[in-house]
């Protein structure tokens, strides 16, 4: 397939791409956003995630991608086993909450905890119990590989999605 000149006018070089304006045009895809949680050193440990997706049906296979820089992820890698939720579209607050300030993370929400150490939130639209598979470094992020071993789909209320730098509702179909 070849580019019509029209077309391959308007793209620009990898030279020229700006970061803010690839941010911009990243943003134009809507993403869901999980909650990656565990428990490690007896402490809650959290982080929101809006580049998950499915990878494998066999073996059981899930991804999200993290910031090099972040401070959470080189503690929640420890655990044993990470806990995902699906977060609804009511989970907005949420969400912002567990981007938030480390030790207040968790304050208010109702969660379960597994006997290996993964964190579920109670409401959330599917929850995940998984464990680390792989780590793949990716220029300034890190795409973590998750094997599954449990899963569990309580709601069917409709996702959080995470469009152009906000957070927003898809339009019910029905």
């Amino acid at each position: 397939m070849t580019l019509s000149p029209i077309l391959s006018a308007q793209l620009t070089t990898n030279q020229d791409i700006d970061p803010k304006r690839l941010r911009e045009a990243f943003g134009v895809f809507p993403s869901g956003v999980v909650a990656a949680a565990a428990e490690v050193d007896g402490q809650l440990v959290g982080l929101a995630a809006s580049s998950f997706t499915s990878v494998s049906l066999e073996p059981a296979l899930v991804s999200f991608s993290v910031a090099r820089t972040s401070r959470t992820w080189p503690t929640l890698r420890r655990a044993g086993h990470l806990g995902l939720t699906v977060l609804a579209d009511h989970h907005g607050g949420v969400c912002r909450q567990l981007a938030g300030d480390v030790e207040h993370r968790f304050d208010g929400l109702e969660v379960t905890v597994t006997e290996d150490g993964a964190v579920t939130l109670d409401d959330g639209l599917a929850m995940f119990d998984c464990s680390l598979y792989r780590e793949v470094e990716a220029g300034d992020h890190v795409i973590v590989i998750l094997q599954l071993h449990a899963v569990e789909h309580a709601d069917t209320s409709l996702p959080l999605v995470f469009h152009r730098s906000a957070f927003g509702r898809m339009a019910d179909s029905a």
